[in-house]
């Protein structure tokens, strides 16, 4: 707590005071640019990630970055999504898991935690169907390569709950509203877009617009584009079965 205390007071006699004139205009309101769905892991840090500034980035923050399917539950992330898209105006959502996340192996270990963690258990339980889907088009895999398919299985997984909601499948039809899946590479600050044309996840070409035709990689007809950081008999299983 004291090195805590020890920050609170640096940003408030230096932070702040340079920057004084950014926070009396966010005390009159808030206009950010993006929604950003993320796990509550302390290594995970949109704004620093992203270099956003205070007030650019509308956040919701849980294990596994996970939005549960439009009636499944009462919690504050469809509440929290419909306030940024209806009363703040955002158009671009993004998604972002990251490696080496706890909830994703915890997912994959669903059963053990029911008696240790049964809150986490309760909460993990929503990920059924990203665990199903790894089970059953990945057994080959194990380790560290079973985690990082979980990690970008379960991304697109809450790209499909979001297009539950009303507001979304509303917006998306008007094209008022764009989605983007994102995972976070702690190791090394990379940051991965899936590209729904490729069926594979590649470095965004910009922070949340659609890629340009020139930065398209040509393949052959048969052939499965893969991702920077899956091997190909990863890229030619990732997503199968779900589009």
């Amino acid at each position: 707590m004291e090195k805590l205390i020890k920050g609170l007071r640096h940003f408030q006699t230096d932070y702040f005071s340079k920057h004084q004139e950014l926070f009396e205009q966010l005390a009159h309101g808030q206009h950010p640019r993006a929604l950003f769905i993320t796990c509550s892991d302390s290594r995970v840090d949109p704004n620093l990630i992203t270099n956003a500034q205070v007030g650019e980035l509308f956040v919701i923050r849980n294990a596994g970055n996970m939005i549960p399917p439009y009636g499944a539950t009462n919690g504050g992330e469809g509440g929290a999504m419909e306030y940024a898209i209806a009363a703040l105006g955002i158009e671009d959502i993004i998604v972002c898991g990251h490696s080496y996340c706890g909830a994703m192996k915890g997912l994959l270990k669903l059963d053990e935690l029911e008696e240790k963690m049964p809150l986490v258990y309760d909460w993990l339980k929503q990920g059924e169907a990203t665990r199903r889907l790894v089970k059953e088009n990945y057994s080959t895999l194990q380790g560290d390569d079973l985690l990082d398919i979980t990690v970008a299985e379960n991304v697109l997984s809450q790209i499909e709950n979001l297009r539950t909601y009303p507001i979304v499948h509303s917006r998306l039809r008007q094209g008022k509203l764009n989605l983007h899946a994102w995972v976070y590479h702690i190791e090394n600050g990379a940051v991965y877009a899936y590209d729904a044309v490729r069926h594979a996840y590649v470095a965004p070409s910009s922070a949340l617009q659609p890629m340009k035709p020139e930065d398209l990689i040509e393949h052959e007809p048969d052939d499965h584009p893969t991702p920077n950081w899956l091997s190909p008999e990863q890229a030619n299983r990732i997503y199968r079965g779900t589009y």
